[in-house]
Order: structure tokens, then C-alpha cells, then sequence
């Protein structure tokens, strides 16, 4: 289902599977509002493009469906629903999602409705999939855990009482899935980043 506002038209991949090598980019918890004065730093997109960003996931709290039309620009974009999505991405996002590059299965989740995120995120994946992709608590983190990596990017606007703002890379080869969290203080910063 395509979404639309303000001319900006989003529709969310249908593809399920991807071909290795892949570089994914990860944001989250964007929490730009249609009325707001918070963006999305065009830093964040452009160090997308600079990489070769194949594929963009969005781990909910998006907000608004401008950030995702911006996104698909780029390239597919695969996103979840967070706890303070609008009701026009609450009726097309879903909750979760599984998908596959290469022979790695990965999920992504925002990690709303449990005790914590990072709980939700293990609860529902560790062990299950290569790889877990969540958001809501705008910390990021990157662990292992049964075998899976849970990797949380961080919020790219919005550090709460983070020291750093962040947004993931994660490089995908038929071998091995690499993460990487991207921290910046300034979103000037990630100007160097992929150089």
C-alpha cells in the first residue's frame, strides 16, 4: 500500500529477500513530527548514499511519512511501527518483520510493549535470526546474544540522555553480518564518516 502526504509518495519494499554483498543503513526513532521543527539531518542520508546504502531500515517512531518518502529515494526502505507513529503509518506498518539477505535472517522491531526494548527484541528473536534490528529506548547498542546480534542504532535527532546521537551501517556478505553504530555529537560529523 502506497502512502502519500504533502506529494510525498512511500511504499514500503515488498521484497522479503536480498542479495549479498548488502550494505544496509539503520535509523530510528526520527520523531519528526508533520508540524514540528525537528528533520531528519541530511547528513544521515547522504552518508546512506555515500556507502551504497542497498537497503534503509527504520526501526519505528518515524512519526511521519515525509522521512520515509525521503528514505526510498535512496533505496527500498523496510520499516515497523513504533509506540508514537501517526495513524496513517500505524495502519500500514507492521508491528514486526523477518526478512533475509543472502543466507542471514534478520528482524526488525521498534520494542515497544515489554519491559524493556531491548527485552522485547530478545524475547521475540535471540536465537531465532542472524541478526535483530530495534529501536525505541534511543540507546545504541550492539551486542550478541544465542548467537543473534541485537543492534539498536540509537535515535538520529533525538539523544534524550545519550551522550551521542546515532545511525547503523550493518555489512552483509554470504560469510558474515558486521555492524557498525555511527555516533556523532553534530550531524556535520558524519560528513567524514565512509570516506
Amino acid at each position: 500500500m502506497a502512502l502519500s502526504f504533502s506529494g510525498h509518495r512511500f511504499q514500503l519494499s515488498p521484497e522479503t529477500r536480498f542479495e549479498v554483498p548488502l550494505t544496509i543503513g539503520v535509523v530510528s526513532d526520527t520523531h519528526v513530527h508533520r508540524r514540528g521543527a525537528r528533520r531528519l539531518p541530511e547528513e544521515v542520508p547522504d552518508l546512506f548514499r555515500r556507502v551504497g546504502a542497498g537497503l534503509i531500515l527504520h526501526a519505528g517512531d518515524v512519526n511521519t511519512v515525509a522521512v520515509l518518502a525521503g528514505l526510498g529515494e535512496i533505496a527500498p526502505v523496510l520499516a515497523v511501527v513504533g509506540n508514537n507513529d501517526d495513524a496513517e503509518l500505524r495502519e500500514v506498518l507492521p508491528e514486526h518483520l523477518t526478512f533475509d539477505v543472502g543466507p542471514h535472517a534478520f528482524a526488525l522491531v521498534h520494542g515497544h510493549g515489554g519491559a524493556s526494548a531491548r527485552s522485547e527484541a530478545r524475547r521475540r528473536f535471540a536465537g531465532r535470526v542472524g541478526c535483530v534490528v530495534y529501536g525505541h529506548s534511543h540507546i545504541p547498542k550492539m551486542e550478541l546474544e544465542n548467537g543473534t546480534i541485537l543492534f539498536n542504532p540509537g535515535s538520529a535527532t533525538d539523544r534524550r540522555w545519550q551522550e551521542h546521537f546515532g545511525v547503523g551501517l550493518i555489512h552483509v556478505t554470504a560469510e558474515r553480518i558486521d555492524p557498525e553504530l555511527v555516533l556523532y555529537d553534530d550531524p556535520r560529523h558524519l560528513r567524514n564518516v565512509g570516506r
